[in-house]
């Protein structure tokens, strides 16, 4: 973007960044990359008000369902999923070093503000325990797939947190420890995340940061991606009428401050135009090369099997790329491939 931090009037577009200069100690916090996992990015989990939002809602898209329910604290928002988001990011991080990982993760508190460009005053700590409260009182039910299972029953984003401060009431928080939920832990085991810009914590609207989302996984490293104005509203899990959400839409393509992606709308097809601004892979880590290591000739057969209709080496190639980016080094390559060339089917159908 050509200006880092673009106005309307007197107020930046952007959050200024509030850590630029870092903690040593938290440096490996403050350049972790940021991770998110997929079916999260696609569907609309989270509320996108700041007033409390207690109803029930129901998604439907292409044959995937969710129906979310709040609690009596109000359904986990968009700026409560920076709690998954870094647990996410520690969790892969861990993994690209060979680390042994589980569902249970501890963060020291002030170490996740600052990763999520907010303040550390106490107001700020007040309002992590009551997104932990959210995040864990929220339960959804859905079909939609991670890894190779579908999950009906009910379960929340995450299943138990706990809160660690000095002693008294007014002691200061030091750490927590979250329980992820074993869907959420699924997506992750199967690698299914994608990388976001840090400038994504720097966006104020939530419904900026929504469509961001939506653009990072339809649109991807893709040169654009096109998308009719009614399904990204549907997409977004935007309680606003479509008047509104139009003038949210051409408001974001004139101010051009979205990250990675630059908007554009045509009000005359009502259609909504993602282009990708080439610097994701820039912005974030150096462009990865695909993976290049050798996949026994006989598994092609197997890919066929598991994924009719697909040109098994469009898939290999798919599959490299994809470990590139996750910077993964597989131990059993073929059994790995099959694993994604199934789930590519799952998610796709026939060509």
């Amino acid at each position: 973007m050509a200006d880092p931090n673009p106005s309307v009037g007197q107020l930046p577009l952007l959050v200024p960044e509030r850590h630029p200069q870092h903690d040593l100690f938290i440096c490996d916090v403050a350049d972790a990359v940021l991770k998110d996992v997929m079916p999260q990015l696609e569907h609309p989990f989270y509320s996108l008000s700041k007033k409390p939002e207690t109803s029930v809602r129901r998604y439907e898209h292409n044959g995937q369902w969710l129906e979310i329910t709040p609690s009596v604290k109000g359904l986990a928002t968009i700026y409560d999923k920076d709690i998954l988001i870094y647990c996410i990011s520690q969790i892969m991080a861990k993994l690209r070093n060979g680390e042994e990982v589980g569902q249970r993760v501890r963060i020291a508190s002030a170490d996740l503000l600052r990763f999520a460009n907010r303040g550390t005053s106490g107001k700020d700590y007040k309002a992590l325990i009551e997104a932990l409260d959210r995040l864990e009182g929220t339960r959804i039910r859905t079909n939609i797939v991670t890894g190779d299972e579908e999950q009906v029953e009910g379960f929340g984003l995450i299943d138990a947190s706990s809160i660690r401060r000095k002693h008294g009431l007014d002691g200061r928080l030091l750490y927590c420890e979250i329980k992820l939920s074993d869907w959420v832990f699924n997506a992750i085991r199967h690698q299914e995340v994608l990388t976001l810009h840090r400038d994504y914590f720097r966006l104020r609207k939530p419904l900026e940061r929504r469509v961001y989302e939506l653009a990072r996984k339809h649109c991807g490293q893709q040169p654009s991606w096109k998308v009719s104005l009614q399904v990204l509203l549907k997409k977004s899990g935007s309680q606003s009428n479509e008047r509104l959400f139009r003038g949210m839409l051409k408001t974001l393509a004139a101010s051009d401050h979205l990250p990675d992606y630059m908007v554009a709308f045509d009000p005359d097809s009502d259609m909504v135009t993602f282009t990708n601004r080439g610097t994701l892979k820039a912005s974030i880590a150096p462009a990865a090369e695909p993976w290049s290591g050798r996949l026994d000739p006989d598994v092609y057969g197997d890919a066929r099997n598991v994924a009719p209709g697909w040109d098994v080496y469009h898939l290999e190639s798919e599959f490299r790329a994809w470990l590139a980016d996750g910077e993964i080094e597989p131990k059993n390559p073929e059994r790995l491939f099959i694993k994604f060339c199934t789930s590519w089917f799952e998610k796709r159908g026939r060509p």
